[in-house]
């Protein structure tokens, strides 16, 4: 239950109460920038209809707290995962407790792996062996991927193409271009939109590609801390993004599908329960 004191850090102006619940797929909750505030965080999302919120695990000790998080909040789930910036790491004791991770209930996808060629914290090649490694594990387990992709869009999609009769379901949080989404689709993936597409300065050009995404493979996640909307109507106390913001998002990716918010937050909350394989609400 919401209090009213959660309210309290939003400005009146941008406190969105949607008809509909929604699902943030991917919340980084475990960032050292919640630690404070995490329980009024969690109150302001549910007033904000924000009422399930995937939290995003990207190595170990990061998923083991999503974990203990999911168990802590109804309506938390967790991924488990290593990301490319630290697939050096990536060895076969990190496989064996990341393949018991996979095996309780809390957690609801392999992730966030995947490429990213644009920084090469780890190298091309130590990517690619983690997210081989992460592949075979979500076979494995029947769990869905949860990926992220930069700068690696052909390469990442020759790889899916050869596991993709094998694993289940994937999403990618998607800031490329037409060819790369549709590469994407032609996969049979699901995509994940973000506040990215609210900034006029770099996400213009997924504007126009938005109405192209089927509803029934497209979800929203806030990628919170990062990536603040900037289609906000009043200025937020510091930069740093949460759940409770997700209905500002869906509104601007409604705009494009050219669909009422309402639709589309419907439509997006459907696919995550059934991608997820969450809970629906009676």
């Amino acid at each position: 239950m919401a209090t009213a004191d959660a309210d309290d850090f939003l400005p009146e102006a941008l406190q969105f109460r949607p008809s509909a619940p929604l699902v943030d797929i991917g919340a980084n909750l475990t960032h050292e920038s919640f630690e404070r505030d995490l329980e009024t965080v969690i109150q302001r999302a549910q007033a904000a209809q924000v009422t399930t919120m995937i939290v995003t695990g990207t190595d170990l000790a990061h998923a083991k707290q999503a974990v203990a998080l999911a168990k802590q909040y109804p309506g938390l789930y967790a991924t488990a995962g290593v990301h490319p910036h630290d697939a050096s790491h990536w060895d076969k004791n990190l496989e064996h407790a990341m393949a018991a991770l996979h095996a309780m209930p809390e957690v609801v996808a392999v992730g966030e792996c995947g490429l990213d060629f644009n920084r090469n914290f780890s190298t091309p090649q130590e990517q690619e062996r983690a997210l081989e490694a992460q592949l075979a594990l979500a076979v494995e387990s029947g769990l869905p991927l949860f990926l992220h992709e930069r700068d690696a869009g052909q390469r990442m999609r020759e790889i899916l193409h050869a596991w993709r009769d094998d694993i289940s379901h994937a999403v990618h949080c998607f800031t490329a271009d037409r060819d790369t989404l549709f590469g994407y689709l032609d996969l049979d993936l699901h995509i994940g939109l973000t506040g990215w597409i609210c900034d006029e300065r770099r996400g213009h050009h997924l504007r126009p590609l938005v109405s192209d995404i089927p509803l029934e493979r497209l979800m929203v996640e806030t990628d919170c801390p990062y990536l603040l909307p900037r289609n906000l109507p009043a200025k937020l106390k510091g930069r740093r993004h949460e759940p409770a913001l997700l209905p500002w998002i869906v509104r601007e990716i409604a705009q494009w599908h050219g669909i009422s918010e309402t639709e589309l937050g419907a439509a997006t909350t459907q696919t995550a329960q059934r991608f997820f394989r969450l809970p629906t609400e009676s």
